[in-house]
């Protein structure tokens, strides 16, 4: 998933224990701010001098970085010169260059190493960014020079990325307020400081209902099933709280191995259960906040005389309408749901053979799944993990980056990290220059949120000759090493650093003059490309030779297991996609509301919002709904994260996905190598580097030569076409 640090509203948790750098933090002045003489570190190639830095100081930074940007937005909107591409356009996109030294540090952090004195920031932080914004997008005068020089954009001889940056700066200040008149400007300010609250909050509940979760276990026997590793690592959550037995969380590494491993129903039942309910009701309760965002995203969009939020948010996606989104994901629907209920009833009757006779449920899915892939493919997590060691699996993501791009990773010491567990690289090109700083980050911690994502800390762009190269950080949270073994990665982990990576990758070789245009500034519909393209990797055997060996002997995983994981890489498939599914229509559904969600007089706000969710989701609903059960209320995604009527994006880059890779497999049977160095080449070039300097849909036409077909998505997933419109 890719996150902007700009766009972050704080979702975001409980502290590890305050830094060390807290100590200092009274002598956080503005003499010694690292933030106000960003420009004089001395640091390997400008990167944060993360030792130098205490919570205390990033107040008073954004607070002088606020000053310096409405000074610089004043000098553009002062001057007596015409206004011109240059001393408007240019001015404007260099301006607020310290809020984004700032910002991109603070937001990093409060995602990947927050604690109380930084949430307690975000909080104070929310209303600021959102007035210092609205500030500048309703600043008259400044969009009246703008609006010059984008009516005379026909007579301007300017490049396709010069056309660009000046279309999205007019467009920019156009959906964001600039033509409303005086009286509706007050209420867009008003309207976006709510929003921007009530997302921060939601991302904060969500991460402090999942770290208030624990169930501690007494019994070794309750844990039947579950691998020596995750006990090991259960006993260790339990330690680390002072406690004797395994503590239960609802961490992704401890959720999901008990979901699939452990043989007690009644404590699988008992996590699902924790796990999505969590903000419905209670102390960090959601619903309420999930109504108040979407009814505040519908005004904002009324505002601008749209009839509901989506047709305001989707004007810039490569799918332009919610009349496209709908197509592609009912197109979708009608091919996979046919193969998805095959899949529902062929588990239900192997459940049935082991001896459970009652109807599946949520709890139960993953558990079976695991058994019935383990019978027809002799592969499992315990199988896989051994060949899957963390240094061998980095050793593999990196090299297939270099063989197909030429790029190189050293790691470097000198590189100040925010975190010990944190490793910093040098990226260099083919050539042996320097490309990019690269973070790479692990490993689940108390103060890091759940899931992966990439973003970066200073971006690309071009001042003159000078190419300044991007910082970029993937954030991850991965099996631990244990006390007797490293980490060892489940295939699915392995799958989602290769997907982060693939953001990564279009982050690092982005050669673009702007940085509002550079490396993932892209389209919602067309970010997920690059990383969806890069998972492709891990079902060829090519690939996995080059680094899947097992990390006691050294032995090469065998030619029979690679076969099994390729054989079984369409595994329930179709019932993956309607989840996939379910979750866009939801996305959807709140977002193409017309008129205010108001709460029947006979529901609570809890039932209200369970309801429409469910209703959203019928449609793609394979398994039991869960009664008092619903995933929206922790659904960052689209309430905190950015993903608000673009949900539908991951599907959208899938279908491109898997046609970019089709070019890749045609070499492959061509000349016998996936490493197609021509195909990555063309990728490289119209893709990863260009960034949104052109229209996401011309960049893609111009790499496939041709118009994306949904016929390699249903191909690779072994789905019988029932319809393709």
């Amino acid at each position: 998933m890719r996150i902007k640090h700009l766009a972050l509203m704080a979702m975001l948790a409980s502290a590890v224990a305050a830094t060390a750098a807290e100590s200092v933090a009274e002598k956080a002045t503005a003499a010694n701010n690292p933030f106000l003489r960003y420009k004089e570190w001395k640091t390997p190639h400008g990167t944060y001098p993360f030792n130098e830095i205490c919570n205390a100081h990033y107040m008073p930074a954004f607070e002088e970085a606020f000053r310096q940007g409405l000074a610089e937005i004043d000098a553009i909107c002062n001057n007596p010169a015409a206004p011109t591409f240059a001393n408007t356009i240019e001015a404007y996109e260099k301006a607020g260059e310290l809020l984004s030294v700032v910002a991109g540090c603070f937001y990093n952090l409060a995602s990947a190493e927050t604690n109380d004195s930084i949430q307690a920031l975000q909080v104070e932080l929310s209303p600021k960014m959102s007035e210092y914004s609205s500030t500048i997008r309703l600043n008259e005068k400044l969009f009246a020079r703008i609006k010059a020089v984008y009516e005379q954009r026909d007579k301007l001889k300017l490049n396709k990325e010069q056309q660009k940056l000046l279309e999205d700066c007019y467009e920019s200040f156009a959906n964001n307020g600039a033509n409303l008149s005086p009286e509706d400007k007050l209420i867009y300010r008003e309207l976006s400081a709510k929003l921007s609250m009530l997302t921060m909050t939601f991302g904060q509940n969500v991460l402090k209902a999942t770290n208030a979760w624990t169930m501690l276990i007494t019994r070794e026997e309750d844990l039947a099933g579950l691998n020596d590793d995750t006990k090991a690592m259960l006993r260790a959550n339990a330690e680390a709280k002072g406690k004797e037995g395994w503590l239960l969380n609802l961490k992704p590494t401890t959720y999901l191995p008990v979901m699939k491993d452990c043989d007690n129903r009644d404590i699988r039942r008992e996590i699902y259960m924790a796990y999505n309910t969590r903000c419905i009701g209670g102390e960090f309760d959601n619903t309420q906040i999930i109504i108040d965002i979407v009814n505040t995203r519908l005004a904002l969009a009324k505002l601008f005389g749209k009839d509901c939020y989506a047709d305001k948010s989707l004007y810039k996606s490569m799918a332009e309408n919610k009349e496209n989104v709908y197509r592609l994901l009912d197109q979708l629907r009608d091919n996979y749901m046919p193969a998805a209920r095959e899949e529902v009833k062929e588990l239900q009757e192997f459940a049935n053979q082991q001896g459970f006779y009652t109807t599946l449920q949520p709890w139960d899915w993953s558990y079976y799944s695991k058994k019935l892939q383990n019978e027809k493919y002799a592969i499992s997590d315990d199988i896989v993990r051994p060949y899957f060691e963390l240094e061998a699996v980095k050793q593999g993501v990196f090299g297939l980056a270099n063989r197909l791009y030429g790029i190189t990773f050293k790691p470097n010491k000198n590189i100040q990290v925010y975190n010990p567990e944190v490793t910093a690289y040098e990226v260099f090109d083919e050539k042996g220059k320097f490309l990019a700083v690269y973070y790479a980050d692990f490993h689940p911690r108390d103060g890091k949120r759940g899931g992966a994502w990439m973003n970066d800390f200073l971006p690309q762009f071009m001042d003159g000759k000078k190419d300044h190269r991007p910082h970029i950080v993937n954030v991850m949270n991965f099996t631990r090493p244990t006390a007797d073994k490293p980490a060892l990665f489940t295939y699915d982990e392995v799958r989602t650093f290769l997907h982060e990576f693939g953001h990564g990758l279009h982050g690092m070789l982005t050669r673009c003059q702007y940085s509002s245009l550079s490396g993932t500034n892209v389209p919602r519909d067309f970010v997920e490309l690059p990383s969806q393209f890069n998972e492709n990797f891990i079902d060829e055997k090519e690939f996995l030779d080059t680094f899947a060996k097992h990390y006691k002997t050294g032995e090469p995983m065998p030619q029979e297991l690679i076969d099994k994981i390729k054989r079984s890489s369409n595994y329930h498939a179709a019932y993956a996609c309607v989840r996939q599914l379910s979750f866009g229509y939801l996305d959807m559904a709140w977002h193409t509301l017309t008129e205010p969600f108001t709460v029947p007089a006979d529901l609570t706000a809890e039932e209200a919002v369970i309801r429409f969710g469910d209703e959203a989701m019928a449609q793609v609903q394979v398994l039991p709904t869960v009664p008092g059960t619903q995933m929206e209320a922790a659904f960052t995604h689209i309430f905190s994260g950015g993903y608000a009527a673009g949900y539908y994006a991951y599907k959208w880059s899938e279908l491109l996905d898997a046609d970019a890779f089709s070019v890749f497999k045609a070499a492959q049977a061509k000349n016998g190598s996936i490493f197609d160095k021509k195909a990555a080449a063309l990728f490289r070039k119209h893709i990863l580097e260009r960034g949104g300097t052109e229209k996401s849909a011309d960049l893609y036409r111009r790499f496939r030569g041709g118009e994306p077909s949904i016929n390699a998505l249903l191909e690779r997933d072994g789905i019988k076409v029932i319809e393709v419109k």
